[in-house]
């Protein structure tokens, strides 16, 4: 087994998206090679009603899959397609944008005003950017959870992980979607495809990621393991992108940790980026704005699916 090395640790931005909503940001819209097929990482948490209330009203998308996960609070939606509908603590939206969709989302907060959850792009291969949109829409009860003994826990939303396979099915980059949570002072190795992009984004507790089989620099915050081996420090909010290897190494601290474990197949191809809209070249890109324009940017109809089957 090959240990995955840190390649490294990024702490989320505070941004503003939407009609002013304040989210924190951990990648996206910049350079995303490493990151590849996922383009885009967003954590809006947050306890203050008047910084997200206002949400993200009606916008278009086109050449990607967005998935919206929720922990506290929900998010109401609805689209051009006539869709409409809310998710809540623990739910799950995948959406398929496909040749194109135009949507909006809109969060609510729980009775104390927390707003948490995180969206995270992926992006769609050139085969597939004009597909029919379509939902995977996900409750909290339907996402198949295991414990192992020493109380490490995984939710599955997506992929196979430990003898379970996630709802969510159909996936171009084929992702793995976990969230993971080590107790306290656990030590915890987690597999990981060898051909995969993965990174871990941090959400709760702290701990160590190991850095790699035998010793290396780290140029990320490290802190020296007994065994000689560099481990690289991440906190809340914290990024962690790990290089080639086919499993992580997690230390969990005082409080425990709890983070996501992402990964997915590199889909390698050239990216025109502008806004909500990713497609392959800058002609595709000027033809969808222009197609926005003019009033012929929905072509299909699309299909819902529910928890994995369509609806």
């Amino acid at each position: 087994m090959s240990l995955r090395p840190v390649k490294r640790v990024i702490s989320s931005k505070p941004t503003l998206e939407g009609a002013g909503v304040h989210l924190r940001r951990a990648f996206g819209f910049g350079n995303t090679t490493d990151f590849d097929p996922f383009l885009l990482f967003d954590d809006f948490r947050n306890d203050v009603p008047e910084e997200y209330l206002a949400g993200f009203p009606w916008h278009p998308h086109r050449g990607i899959e967005t998935i919206t996960y929720v922990l506290a609070g929900t998010v109401e939606h609805g689209d051009s397609m006539g869709n409409e509908g809310a998710i809540a603590a623990g739910d799950v939206q995948w959406m398929t944008a496909g040749s194109g969709i135009i949507h909006q989302e809109m969060p609510k907060g729980d009775p104390a005003g927390r707003m948490h959850g995180f969206q995270l792009w992926a992006n769609l291969p050139s085969s597939l950017k004009m597909t029919a949109p379509r939902y995977q829409e996900v409750k909290a009860g339907d996402i198949p959870v295991v414990t192992e003994d020493d109380g490490t826990e995984a939710r599955i939303v997506c992929g196979s992980f430990w003898g379970k396979k996630g709802p969510v099915d159909g996936i171009a980059a084929d992702p793995v979607y976990l969230d993971v949570t080590v107790p306290p002072g656990r030590s915890k190795t987690l597999p990981v495809e060898t051909t995969r992009h993965a990174f871990a984004y941090v959400f709760a507790g702290s701990g160590k990621f190991s850095n790699a089989s035998g010793p290396l620099e780290v140029k990320t915050e490290s802190v020296g393991r007994a065994d000689g081996a560099p481990a690289a420090k991440a906190e809340n909010r914290s990024l962690v992108l790990f290089d080639r290897g086919d499993e992580v190494m997690v230390q969990a601290g005082e409080q425990g940790i709890r983070f996501l474990l992402v990964s997915g197949k590199p889909l390698e191809e050239p990216v025109a980026w502008y806004g909500p809209i990713v497609m392959n070249t800058q002609e595709q890109l000027q033809q969808a704005f222009k197609e926005l324009n003019d009033g012929t940017f929905l072509k299909e109809k699309g299909r819902r699916v529910s928890g994995g089957s369509e609806a």
